[in-house]
């Protein structure tokens, strides 16, 4: 494990709203699947390239059971009705040396608020600590607030556009 996994930061959203952004730990099962049903289908399907609320229970541990070094995932914790509520996450995968899959998801109405820019932010700063020098995503078209916040990141996206995905590299160095 790496210092990424003790990573913890808080975000004040544009509403005023504060959040944690936090390593996900593994006891966090329960919450990213309260915070799945919690997304709207076409969050989802923004996502998931479909509209996905039931997941094997292979594809749990693999979304839950983080190491750090193939895979890093950011949960973003809210204070909701008095107590911590998973709200979103993002994440990476190395594909290859250098070089990792992003993805992100929040539920709705967390969308707008400056999560993807902090989520991004942080997942970059902890995948050039690990020596990636390149992230890449697949997004929908559609997607417009994912690409926006690739476009603002600073990390010099290129866009490819293949049938119905949007292929998106960005530079972390």
């Amino acid at each position: 494990m790496s210092e990424a996994s003790e990573f913890s930061a808080i975000e004040t959203l544009r509403d005023g709203r504060r959040v944690e952004i936090r390593a996900l730990r593994h006891e966090d099962r329960d919450g990213l699947e309260q915070a799945v049903s919690r997304a709207s289908a076409e969050s989802l399907r923004r996502r998931f390239f479909s509209v996905r609320r039931q997941f094997s229970e292979q594809e749990l541990e693999f979304f839950s059971d983080i190491d750090f070094v193939s895979q890093v995932a950011l949960v973003v914790v809210a204070q909701e009705g008095g107590g911590p509520h998973i709200v979103g996450a993002g994440r990476y995968i190395v594909l290859d040396p250098g070089r990792a899959e992003v993805a992100f998801a929040l539920i709705d109405e967390y969308q707008g608020q400056g999560i993807g820019a902090a989520l991004m932010r942080y997942l970059a700063m902890i995948a050039r600590d690990a020596g990636l020098k390149e992230f890449i995503a697949e997004v929908l078209p559609e997607n417009t607030a994912m690409l926006k916040v690739f476009k603002k990141s600073g990390l010099h996206p290129t866009t490819r556009r293949e049938a119905n995905i949007m292929h998106v590299t960005l530079q972390l160095f």
